[in-house]
């Protein structure tokens, strides 16, 4: 692409179609966009390829001749929160009726929802955006915006709870009231949260959470859940974690000098919460069952 026309998106990102026009023809325009020099997000509107969320923005914001606001996921994305990653926009119309839905943007109405300025852009505010997230998913995974909310540093409990108030006798609140109860940001990811409420919800015994634990050697390992008394260890065991043989090797160590120490080491995956719940939890209450007797 041309210099002169790579300036045009400089410190801008998104430029109306008008102004391109003036420079390319029709036929030069839909030839870069054939050819991946040049996007077009919305209709009117273009930036480079691969645009960022903010550029996309940008984008939309002069479609609407307005500033957009953002909520729902892509809020909590700002917040360092976005455990679901739609992979979509969800944005506030600025004006009802201005901006329409499209496959990769949903549009919502949110009169009285709490804004604030992040980053230049206005946003829904934290709490009110992870309530609102949690009430819209089933509870296994709303414990996991949860979590992850409280995780940020953006959310308080005391905030989670006044945003719920504020959201009363809406669709969902019900359940992410009683949910509130069991948050708890030290979880470090979705399916660890998603652990976690199993446990509650069969009745076995809290355990404690992201605890350090030091091998003969003077090395510290982190675990998952840690049940101290009974030498019980419970660890989430990811996909993505065994994506490459480094992490798998210390993967492997770890074990083995916790179980040179004489813990107990269960490995939990995907499968056993969604799939093997209960053996799973059978599995770990007949390991605190043996050591109480």
């Amino acid at each position: 692409m041309h210099p002169s026309i790579r300036a045009l998106f400089h410190g801008r990102g998104a430029i109306r179609a008008g102004e391109l026009q003036e420079i390319l023809s029709a036929k030069r325009i839909s030839s870069l966009i054939r050819d991946g020099h040049l996007h077009r997000p919305w209709h009117g509107v273009y930036t480079l390829p691969n645009p960022t969320v903010e550029i996309q923005l940008r984008a939309l914001d002069l479609v609407a001749d307005a500033h957009v606001p953002v909520c729902m996921g892509t809020a909590a994305a700002s917040y360092g929160f976005d455990t679901e990653r739609d992979g979509v926009l969800h944005v506030i119309n600025p004006v009802p009726g201005q901006l329409r839905p499209r496959p990769n943007l949903v549009v919502h109405q949110r009169l009285g929802a709490p804004l604030r300025y992040v980053d230049g852009r206005l946003t829904t505010a934290p709490d009110w955006t992870a309530i609102e997230i949690a009430r819209t998913l089933r509870p296994s995974r709303a414990i996991g915006t949860l979590d992850a909310a409280l995780r940020s540093g953006h959310c308080s409990p005391g905030g989670l709870r006044h945003a719920t108030r504020m959201q009363a006798g809406r669709r969902g609140i019900v359940h992410v009231r009683d949910l509130l109860t069991h948050a708890d940001g030290r979880s470090e990811s979705p399916m660890e949260s998603e652990t976690r409420l199993l446990f509650i919800d069969s009745g076995v015994p809290a355990p404690e959470l992201q605890a350090t634990i030091c091998d003969r050697y003077g090395t510290a390992w982190r675990v998952d859940f840690l049940w101290r008394s009974a030498r019980l260890i419970g660890e989430y065991d990811s996909d993505e974690w065994h994506s490459g043989p480094a992490a798998m090797r210390k993967d492997k160590l770890k074990t083995a000098r916790l179980q040179e120490c004489g813990w107990t080491v269960i490995p939990i995956t995907v499968d056993d919460i969604r799939r093997h719940r209960d053996e799973l939890v059978a599995r770990i209450n007949t390991h605190l069952r043996h050591h109480a007797a």
